[in-house]
């Protein structure tokens, strides 16, 4: 859980700025959009493989 402190006199607006970045930090939008439905492992292992595949084609490319 992300805690933010709120100091006497500071202003909401840039309290909610620092827990947005603490949040694009962490990771926890795209945790929680993966956890949206259940995934085989073998479903995942073969996108990961298929994705290492398409990112050293690219490379390959850029290289000739």
């Amino acid at each position: 859980m992300l805690i933010v402190e709120i100091k006497n006199g500071e202003n909401i607006e840039k309290s909610l700025k620092t827990l947005k970045s603490k949040v694009i930090k962490t990771k926890q939008n795209q945790i929680l959009f993966n956890r949206k439905e259940f995934k085989k492992k073998s479903v995942l292992k073969r996108t990961e493989i298929l994705k290492a595949r398409y990112i050293q084609r690219k490379e390959l490319n850029w290289v000739f």
